[in-house]
């Protein structure tokens, strides 16, 4: 009798790993959600949804997009970092959110509740101007131009972009005039006017690359930008700062294993898809890459680590006492 019991504890362990297995392998069975953090017609949204075709051929299920905007990417990440459906709901955004919107502001979710599936695209963000400015369309230029004029004008979006310049403003010893601005749209036209001198582009100037309309000034990427080379970049410009930004797929800590390395592999085929490629590289001007989970996590967590270090320099998050 011991032994017929034995025998069916082993026969329904072996069952149930059986299925649990089966289960993993056969990830995804159902429609699957990518959420993406910000407005819809904005350069996230629009190579999410190449990468949502692309994805839907390489898992077999359709991939929905959905856009919560909010927060800079914030309300999103809110969202998934509470959502148990195992990988099936999965964020498309910017690395930015993760490493210092839980430092500038208090979030439900901090850098380790998520697992980094894969960055497939390097951000391109950049300190832009307008036309036929006095100092010229040179980084040095501007410099020079705002140790001279204190009040020079200054278009931010972000937290981390606003942190960047009052860095960059205490090393130069400048004295600025932030005007805040809700986005590329919101920035453009005060930089188009000429009603602000320089601003932070998260990938606006990229709609002005053939027309000039928008110089770049100073590449905010590890690297010069692919589409301007002649902007030096933040290390070259002698800044201690990387804020180089990466657009990754994330997920919550506790998704499988198995269903983290599904999606991990649709993503590798993605970064080599032919439309993802041409609407990212020709249309948006990023580069493709695709990197694994591992290096994604162990360079957002250095960067998050050197951005709190250069808060605790700077004194805590600027513009936050007025």
């Amino acid at each position: 009798m011991k032994k017929t019991l034995l025998s069916t504890a082993i026969l329904s362990a072996a069952l149930a790993v059986g299925m649990t297995t089966a289960q993993a392998d056969d990830f995804p069975t159902k429609p699957l959600t990518l959420v993406v953090g910000f407005g819809a017609g904005g350069s996230t949204d629009i190579q999410a949804r190449v990468l949502a075709n692309v994805l839907e051929e390489e898992l077999g299920q359709p991939v929905n997009v959905v856009n919560q905007p909010g927060a800079g990417g914030g309300v999103a990440l809110t969202r998934l970092a509470s959502n148990r459906d195992e990988g099936y709901t999965f964020a498309f955004g910017t690395s930015m959110t993760i490493t210092y919107g839980p430092l500038a502001t208090e979030t439900a979710y901090q850098i380790d509740d998520f697992r980094y599936v894969a960055g497939v695209t390097l951000g391109q963000s950049a300190m832009v101007t307008g036309e036929d400015r006095p100092f010229g369309d040179t980084w040095e230029g501007l410099i020079e131009y705002a140790r001279e004029n204190p009040g020079t004008t200054y278009a931010t979006q972000t937290a981390l972009d606003r942190m960047i310049i009052e860095y960059i403003a205490q090393q130069e010893g400048l004295d600025l005039r932030i005007v805040p601005t809700s986005g590329g749209a919101g920035m453009a036209p005060l930089i188009l006017s000429g009603d602000v001198d320089f601003a932070y582009s998260g990938g606006t100037h990229s709609g002005y690359a053939e027309t000039g309309e928008m110089p770049v000034l100073l590449s905010l990427a590890e690297d010069r930008l692919v589409a301007f080379p002649d902007a030096p970049s933040m290390q070259e410009a002698g800044y201690d700062i990387n804020p180089a930004e990466i657009r990754v797929v994330m997920v919550p800590k506790d998704t499988p294993d198995a269903h983290v390395e599904r999606l991990a592999e649709a993503l590798e085929a993605a970064t080599q898809d032919e439309r993802f490629i041409e609407i990212t590289e020709e249309r948006i001007l990023m580069p493709v890459v695709y990197l694994s989970e591992e290096d994604v996590t162990q360079t957002l967590t250095e960067q998050t680590e050197s951005y709190k270090a250069l808060l605790e320099e700077l004194g805590g998050v600027p513009g936050e006492d007025e």
